[in-house]
């Protein structure tokens, strides 16, 4: 028997929470929408495809719709804030007020910057240029690490996927230039292409640092050569969704054994980690490290490890370094025009560092307790769909619905901002020194994270800042998180239908849900452990209906060259959240008392639009980015995301209700047979 949980469906009605639904309640963008195409034909042109045409994507974002425009608007709010703050001089030491006000001062004091040119970096370079020996060559590393300059390999903590209570010490793979392995190792064109690219950048680099174009050179040729040995090592980005591909737990003296030629002794010591268990994901990869660690020329690792700290702190060096280094990253590979305002980037930097500080702010002015409540209102509602979608499948036993409701009740739901803040006062900002203070910026969020090795799990940490535009789910602690920064329009408002906000915000809600059910989510239970809570026959069905997915999204193609297709092993996972998202989304939506109206009684449209129409038009245009053709490209290769018109296109075509809401007939592009419909949840 199934034992019933209790998730209620609690519905906001008229004058709770100041919310009605009415005439004077926003719906759809219909100025949006392109009438010349048909819904049926293709519902991603159709539901914004006027806004993309009036709305060039901006030249210096790699792609743009009103969710992304959204997103710039929430920095916009952050710039403003920093404006305010930084104008005081005289923020008490350590408050969030002189933190991030001093960081903003210095990061926008371009003349500053720009006069100190490479200075600030000189004395590390010479630290590396000063090693002599290979206990040298270790110390060097060490430190390098302690700054967040991950080389060769990664460092951090990580819950322990056998004992969730725990968190325990991680190895994986780092150290590299390019964007994954595979930028190294495969002929075709587009790789090629990068390569190219990439050594001609790291000699401009160099030449910047005062190298000469032969040294430079030279350098460029070292630094392809050690970074391809530890790419021909590395896992590929589709091995890496497995989880069990990466959990490879040792001891200390199995670390050390897998690696005899590195120190761990001295590493633990200087990172202030006891030792203790330690999950390394890619024995393989360390294993080359170890081959390096043996064989490589001192001179070789001298080399490479300039070069990884200057292509690390670039962005706080003068113009020159910083223009460099975008014309590689953001203008070969992702086809992005021009660098943001230096306002904008110095916003993100203080976020992206201090972002809990500045979150304190943004939250008082831009996420009111009553925007949080119904927020959470909306939680409960599609996790109460989520159940009755589980109790609902014919392919489950019941012994698997029980585990998998189980694992649903257990859900940690964070929305807005933490509970506690994180205190930054122990980090020293000044107004005059910005390299400086995104150092210590930097120490401190790796000092941070290893001091979590060794002690219980805090689940009440957050793995995003409060003002970011998005959300995530985390299967190790089975939470799904929505910061501030995504619960506001276009995916969220108080002044929105429910159409709009359950096919917007709704729809992403339950996305995240459903990853504690997709292919990654499934392996663990409902505490964060990697462990099989399914029966034999029930996960083979399972296995059969991601195969479905895969061979589906395999076969859609980006913009402008047909011969580039998805990956569906890729998108697996975010394409069962888009699917299951729409269903379970859908289905807490018509118990509301829009979604239970007459569709057919005019006074229950908003321009002429069903309260169904209403809300697949919503998901179509808070997911209808349009990107440039670069990132596409590198998106396929490593986003597990798909491209977001076959995050309407794909999710839309499978779903009846859909089609049921726009009259579209069988064989439409829109509308999928049944024998090639994709359903999981």
């Amino acid at each position: 028997m199934i034992r019933h949980l209790v998730l209620p469906l609690i519905l906001l009605s008229a004058g709770v929470c100041g919310y009605s639904q009415g005439a004077d309640l926003k719906g759809i963008e219909t100025g949006d929408l392109d009438r010349k195409v048909q819904p049926c034909d293709n519902f991603y042109d159709y539901a914004n495809g006027t806004w993309r045409a009036q709305n060039a994507i901006p030249a210096s974002m790699d792609r743009w719709s009103r969710r992304w425009q959204a997103g710039e608007t929430n920095k916009d709010q952050l710039r403003g804030i920093l404006d305010e703050v930084s104008a005081e001089p005289n923020h008490s030491q350590g408050s969030p007020a002189q933190l991030t006000g001093d960081f903003y001062a210095a990061c926008t004091n371009v003349k500053a910057v720009d006069a100190k040119g490479f200075e600030p970096l000189k004395p590390f370079m010479a630290k590396i240029e000063a090693i002599h020996d290979r206990s040298e060559l270790q110390a060097e590393i060490r430190e390098l690490q302690a700054m967040g300059v991950a080389v060769p390999f990664i460092f951090h903590s990580s819950q322990d996927p056998h004992s969730p209570t725990d968190v325990i010490a991680d190895v994986s793979a780092g150290g590299l230039g390019l964007p994954d392995r595979d930028y190294y190792v495969k002929p075709e064109k587009r790789f090629a292409d990068a390569r190219a690219g990439y050594l001609v950048y790291v000699e401009k680099m160099f030449v910047l640092t005062g190298a000469s174009e032969a040294q430079a050179k030279a350098a460029a040729k070292t630094v392809m050569e050690f970074e391809m040995g530890l790419a021909k090592a590395s896992l590929d980005n589709v091995t890496l969704r497995d989880p069990h591909a990466s959990d490879h737990p040792v001891s200390f003296d199995g670390l050390q054994k897998l690696t005899p030629h590195f120190d761990w002794a001295a590493y633990y010591k200087s990172a202030g980690v006891q030792q203790g268990m330690v999950n390394v994901d890619q024995p393989v990869f360390m294993a080359e490290v170890e081959k390096k660690l043996a064989s490589a020329s001192i001179a070789d690792w001298k080399t490479y490890l300039r070069w990884q700290l200057l292509n690390s702190e670039a962005g706080e060096l003068s113009q020159a370094f910083v223009d460099t280094r975008f014309g590689f990253y953001q203008k070969q590979l992702a086809g992005v025009g021009e660098l943001k305002p230096r306002g904008m980037r110095c916003a993100e930097e203080t976020d992206g560092l201090l972002g809990e500080a500045l979150g304190q702010e943004y939250v008082k002015r831009y996420f009111p307790p009553e925007a949080k409540q119904r927020a959470q209102v909306m939680v409960a509602n599609i996790l109460s769909a989520m159940h009755d979608t589980i109790e609902g499948v014919d392919w489950m036993t019941p012994p698997t619905k029980q585990k998998a409701l189980e694992k649903l009740s257990t859900f940690n739901v964070k929305i807005g901002y933490p509970d506690k803040w994180k205190d930054y006062s122990s980090i020293r900002i000044s107004r005059d020194d910005y390299f400086g203070d995104a150092m210590a910026g930097s120490r401190f969020a790796v000092a941070d994270d290893l001091s979590t090795i060794g002690r219980p799990v805090d689940r009440g940490r957050w793995g995003m800042t409060p003002p970011t535009s998005n959300a995530y789910y985390n299967p190790q602690l089975n939470e799904i998180v929505f910061p501030a920064g995504i619960l506001q329009p276009p995916a969220f408002s108080l002044n929105y239908t429910d159409a709009v906000n359950y096919g917007a915000i709704g729809v992403v809600i339950g996305h995240e849900i459903s990853h504690g059910f997709d292919d990654q989510g499934a392996q663990f239970d409902g505490t964060g452990k990697l462990e099989n809570w399914w029966t034999k026959d029930d996960l083979d069905k399972f296995h059969v209906k991601t195969a479905c997915v895969v061979k589906q999204f395999d076969g859609f193609t980006i913009d402008g060259d047909s011969n580039i297709h998805i990956n569906g092993k890729l998108v697996l996972g975010e394409s069962i959240g888009d699917l299951a998202g729409l269903k379970i989304a859908y289905r807490a939506f018509k118990k509301t008392t829009q979604g239970q109206s007459d569709a057919q009684d005019p006074k229950n449209r908003i321009d002429g639009f069903t309260p169904d129409q209403q809300f697949f038009i919503a998901w179509g245009q808070f997911r209808g980015d349009q990107i440039r053709p670069e990132t596409q490209k590198l998106m396929v290769q490593g986003d597990p995301h798909p491209v977001a018109k076959y995050r309407v296109l794909g999710p839309m075509a499978n779903f009846p209700p859909f089609a049921d809401a726009f009259q579209c007939k069988a064989g439409s592009p829109m509308t999928r047979p049944d024998a090639e419909r994709c359903v999981v949840w």
